[in-house]
């Protein structure tokens, strides 16, 4: 797992979180937001309900792993 962590995130490496995808990145990932954070969900579509753990976290963004698909 990786340790990155910037102060000012609302989340946290390693945290689960149940999120509704908003958006597509250009690279084709799901994009969900925890508190306007924008966190990044490979394997997902937009309006998939989905429970994700968080794997990286930069300064403006997060990288999660999907958990679970609710």
């Amino acid at each position: 797992m990786f340790t990155e962590q910037d102060r000012n995130s609302p989340v946290l490496a390693g945290a689960v979180h149940d999120v509704a995808i908003e958006g597509i990145a250009r690279e084709g990932d799901g994009i969900a937001r925890i508190q306007g954070f924008v966190i990044f969900v490979p394997g997902t579509k937009v309006g998939d309900r989905v429970t994700i753990r968080i794997e990286r976290v930069m300064r403006r963004f997060a990288i999660a792993a999907l958990a679970e698909k609710n």
